[in-house]
C-alpha cells in the first residue's frame, strides 16, 4: 500500500516514524512551507520535513492545496491512501477523492466533541476529565468525517498543554497503526458523528491566553495549564507583560479586593484575587526576564500589593 503522509508539527512525527518503522511504503511527505524562526528569522523546516529527509522520503511543500498543479502532482504519485496528522491545511474534495482508500486523519480528541485546530488545549480549558485520539475518514467538512477507531486517556490534575500533547503523540501512533491493520483486514466499521455533540476548538492565540480575573480560580488555573508551554497565559503588571507559568487555585469567598488585585506576595507565590477565590502564581516570567519560580524572582524584585493586574 503506497501512502502519502501529510503533517507539519512535532505531533505528526511519531505517526510518520511509526509508518516507516513498520515498513509501510511512504512515497511522499506533504508539509507546510519552511518558516522564519528565532532572532535571526532563519528559515526553518517543519519537524515532519526534518524527519522525512533523514529517511530519504521526498518532501512536497505546496503553497495552496486548491491549485491544479498540486492536484496533478499528487495524482501522479498514485497513492492508495493519504494519512493526515496535523497538516494545518484544508484538503479540497478533488484531492480527498484521489487515493483508493481515501484520507485518514489522526485527530487529538474524542470526536465529535472537539473539532478544530487546538483540541488538546481546549480539553483542559473546558475541564474535561478524559480526552484521546480518534482516527477519521476525512470528508469536506472540518473534522466531520466518519470515525474509525478511538482510544481515550484521563486528563490528570497537573496535566499541561505540553504534557497532554506528549501523551497524545504516543497514543496517536498506536491508534493509527491499529487503524491501518483493521483497514488491511477489512475490519473497519466507520461510525457517523453526531453533530449535536460537537464543540469547536479554535486555534490558540494571545487573545485566548490573556487571563480574565473575573473568572473563577479553577477556570483560570485550567487556562494556565493549557497554555503551558505555548503561548503561556498572561496578564500585565504596571504595563509589562507578565506570563504565569504555573499557579494553584485557592477557593474561598473571604478574599477582599478587586478581581486581578495582588493580595499578597511571599515565598509561596503571588496571591491574586479572582471570582470566588484567588490564584497563587508559583512560577512566572516577567517581560525581559527568564522563567523563574516566584520564590526566586521576589528575592531581587518586588510586586506592589494592591496593584490591579490588567
Amino acid at each position: 500500500m503506497k501512502i502519502v503522509f501529510m503533517g507539519t508539527p512535532d505531533f505528526s512525527v511519531p505517526c510518520l516514524r511509526a509508518l516507516v518503522e513498520k515498513g509501510y511504503e511512504v512515497a511522499l511527505v506533504v508539509t507546510q512551507a519552511d518558516k522564519p524562526k528565532g532572532r535571526g528569522h532563519k528559515l526553518t523546516p517543519p519537524p515532519v520535513k526534518k524527519y522525512a529527509l533523514t529517511q530519504g522520503i521526498p518532501v512536497y511543500q505546496p503553497e495552496k492545496m486548491k491549485d491544479n498543479s498540486t492536484y496533478e502532482y499528487l495524482k501522479c504519485i498514485g497513492a492508495d491512501l493519504y494519512i493526515v496528522v496535523a497538516y494545518g491545511k484544508i484538503l479540497p474534495e478533488a484531492i480527498l477523492q484521489l487515493p483508493k482508500y481515501g484520507c485518514i486523519n489522526v485527530h487529538a480528541s474524542l470526536l465529535p466533541k472537539l473539532r478544530g485546530a487546538a483540541p488538546i488545549q481546549w480539553s483542559i480549558i473546558n475541564g474535561e476529565a478524559v480526552t484521546g485520539v480518534t482516527t477519521m475518514q476525512m470528508d469536506v467538512g472540518l473534522d466531520t468525517g466518519d470515525m474509525l477507531l478511538k482510544k481515550e486517556i484521563p486528563i490528570e490534575e497537573r496535566d499541561t498543554g505540553e504534557t497532554l500533547h506528549d501523551k497524545l503523540t504516543v497514543l496517536g501512533k498506536e491508534v493509527l497503526l491499529e487503524t491501518l491493520e483493521a483497514l488491511e483486514e477489512g475490519m473497519l466499521n466507520p461510525q457517523k458523528q453526531d453533530d449535536s455533540l460537537s464543540n469547536y476548538a479554535p486555534m490558540i492565540d494571545k487573545t485566548v491566553s490573556k487571563i480574565d480575573f473575573s473568572k473563577d480560580c479553577l477556570s483560570i488555573c485550567r487556562l494556565i495549564r493549557a497554555m503551558n508551554s505555548y503561548p503561556f497565559a498572561h496578564t500585565f503588571y504596571e504595563g509589562k507583560l507578565l506570563k504565569i507559568i504555573q499557579a494553584t487555585p485557592v477557593k474561598g469567598n473571604d478574599f477582599t479586593g478587586e478581581n486581578g488585585e495582588i493580595l499578597a506576595v511571599d515565598a509561596d507565590g503571588i496571591l491574586i484575587k479572582c471570582d470566588n477565590g484567588a490564584i497563587c502564581a508559583t512560577e512566572i516570567q516577567m517581560e525581559g526576564k527568564r522563567k523563574m519560580l516566584t520564590s526566586e524572582y521576589v528575592k531581587g524584585n518586588s510586586f506592589t500589593i494592591g496593584t490591579i493586574l490588567e
